[in-house]
């Protein structure tokens, strides 16, 4: 099975943004990868076996990210990994502790400490903005950059389990970064959009989907858009860069809902799109600069929303 090649992991590889990764880490031929997924047999994860190159250098592993043996045995052997994987709850948590917050932690601690002891050059860790914006003592006006962190009492009052779950699971790897000396990197994108690899909406992508529901008021808030394939480029590019280090923003510039349609309704003219916008006072703008002297770029707004569209009507959500 083992091609000659650098072994990497991706955990939850049959997830919206590691099945672009994986199919990335392919395409580039050096790369042998090994996905954890829950069942390597199930036709939610086909679309990775039907890769290029899937047959030849790409592990389909069976793990459990909240067993250490079983990530540990996924990840021996690996110089690199990507730990992608995170729950995302679909609603409001009955049970924030259990359904969230835990398994998003020890997740990820079980992966780092499974990282030191199999001596990998680098892991990526895939955090979120969610990490970075709920912060009610960051200066008005201000791009949230990679010195805010999301206020973890704020989240608990405000009950935004998701966003508590990507800050603790962060800084648990920072902590273990500088008690072990392992080299981390975490990355924290925007809302990402693009097309569908996987065949089920994802809760990002869902955002999306949702105004084409023919309802009459949305919120004209400020979407701050990246597309799924740039974000596949820029973890490679943290993976590769000796000299990525810390933490980085993955965004591009805002956009209000009320362009997103427009651009929308241009493109694809015959859908029932929202008819009303409600204005709401948003200040979640990022900055994205230290990303981008890494030499990442990103695709125009338009060819994400093609791509998210184009998808979704070939996998039958849309007519």
């Amino acid at each position: 099975m083992e091609a000659a090649g650098k072994s990497v992991c991706v955990t939850g590889a049959g997830g919206f943004i590691a099945s672009w990764l994986v199919k990335l880490l392919l395409s580039r031929g050096q790369y042998v990868v090994r996905g954890t997924v829950r069942d390597p047999g199930a036709s939610k994860n086909a679309h990775l076996k039907a890769l290029e190159g899937a047959g030849e250098r790409l592990q389909l592993l069976k793990t459990d990210l909240l067993d250490y043996n079983s990530v540990s045995s996924a990840i021996a052997g690996c110089e690199g990994v990507f730990h992608v994987a995170s729950p995302v709850p679909s609603s409001r948590s009955s049970n924030p502790e259990v359904e969230v917050i835990g398994p998003a932690v020890t997740g990820t601690t079980n992966v780092l400490k499974a990282c030191y002891e199999a001596k990998v050059r680098r892991v990526v860790v895939v955090s979120s903005v969610a990490a970075v914006l709920s912060n009610p003592n960051w200066p008005k006006g201000k791009p949230f950059d990679e010195d805010c962190w999301s206020d973890e009492e704020y989240c608990k009052k405000n009950e935004d389990w998701y966003y508590l779950s990507k800050t603790l699971a962060e800084r648990e790897a920072f902590a273990y970064a500088a008690k072990t000396g392992l080299d981390v990197v975490t990355f924290c994108p925007a809302l990402v959009l693009g097309p569908l690899m996987q065949p089920t909406i994802n809760s990002s992508s869902k955002i999306l989907f949702n105004y084409f529901k023919d309802r009459e008021t949305v919120e004209n808030r400020l979407r701050n858009i990246v597309d799924v394939r740039d974000v596949a480029d820029a973890l490679l590019l943290l993976y590769e860069k000796p000299e990525a280090s810390g933490r980085y923003i993955c965004s591009s510039p805002p956009i209000k809902v009320s362009d997103m349609i427009n651009i929308l309704k241009n493109l694809y003219p015959t859908y029932p799109y929202p008819k009303n916008f409600e204005e709401v006072e948003e200040v979640s703008v990022y900055s994205f600069e230290k990303l981008q002297k890494l030499g990442w770029t990103f695709r125009p707004v338009e060819e994400t929303l093609r791509g998210s569209v184009e998808s979704y009507k070939a996998f039958g959500f849309l007519n």
